[in-house]
């Protein structure tokens, strides 16, 4: 049976090795990445998007949340944005107006913002 000494040397006998050293450092390392990549996902907040049948008809809509919207412009502005944008977090709540696609965004008479990459 291997006493704690035994296995206490073993282990100063690996991380003395480099290549085991930085192997088990980079397998760390990516393992904490991935785990705070997926706890990441659950900070966000959905997005709030408003009654698309009140904003045809120009009554102030109703909020509810979904998902699916991609894209957000102003009904003040002719530019549309991606929601994280800096641009997109400038416009009030009252003002926004959401898109599930470039087509639709530039169909309303729209266009992509310049500062807003990814667009």
């Amino acid at each position: 049976m291997a006493s704690i000494q035994d296995f206490k040397q073993k282990i100063k006998l690996l991380v003395a090795d480099d290549t085991v050293f930085v192997a088990t450092l980079i397998l760390l390392v990516a393992l904490a990445s991935f785990g705070l990549g997926r706890q990441s996902e659950s900070w966000q907040e959905p997005l709030t998007v408003p009654n698309q049948a009140a904003v045809s008809q120009g009554v102030s809509p109703t909020s509810e949340k979904i998902e699916s919207a991609t894209y957000v412009a102003s009904r003040n502005s002719d530019k549309y944005h991606l929601p994280w944008c800096s641009g997109a977090k400038r416009i009030s709540e009252d003002n926004r107006i959401y898109f599930d696609s470039k087509t639709a965004a530039e169909t309303a008479g729209y266009k992509p913002a310049a500062n807003c990459p990814g667009i």
